[in-house]
């Protein structure tokens, strides 16, 4: 299995916190969402030959699982990696630490399905992206 890798650091500022002083669920969003720009390029396969080849994916489903707050000042990690890849689509995790404490602050899991534009319907990954990203599969255990 091949280790979670760094994607994204961040700042929480004070407008990203909401009535109650904690990073608004939105931010948590953005945060994972920037990082899972980076996962590909870590994971092997940039964005930039996706856009060579015509490939895209697009995301299917996310579950957020908020742990512990974040507030204003805190400074934030996102470490992430491929979970699971199958014919048409691929999961990936990642997880929010608080870089100051180590804390475990959030998990995302995301579903993204390669896709045809023309047709707007799911299509099979190609073989040797799915060879590459199953080379670098992550366990959930690990971390």
């Amino acid at each position: 299995m091949a280790e979670w890798k760094e994607l994204f650091r961040g700042v929480v500022f004070p407008w990203n916190c909401d009535h109650i002083g904690h990073m608004n669920v939105r931010w948590y969003a953005h945060h994972f969402d920037d990082a899972g720009f980076h996962l590909w390029t870590v994971g092997n396969v940039p964005h930039v030959e996706l856009h060579k080849r015509g490939v895209f994916v697009v995301v299917a489903q996310i579950k957020i699982d908020y742990i512990s707050e974040m507030k204003a000042g805190d400074l934030l990690v996102v470490k992430g990696g491929f979970s699971r890849v199958g014919t048409k689509s691929i999961t990936h995790n990642m997880r929010m630490f608080n870089a100051d404490t180590g804390t475990l602050t959030a998990t995302q899991e995301c579903v993204e399905v390669f896709f045809n534009p023309e047709t707007r319907k799911s299509a099979p990954m190609p073989e040797d992206i799915r060879e590459r990203l199953t080379a670098g599969l992550v366990s959930l255990d690990d971390e």
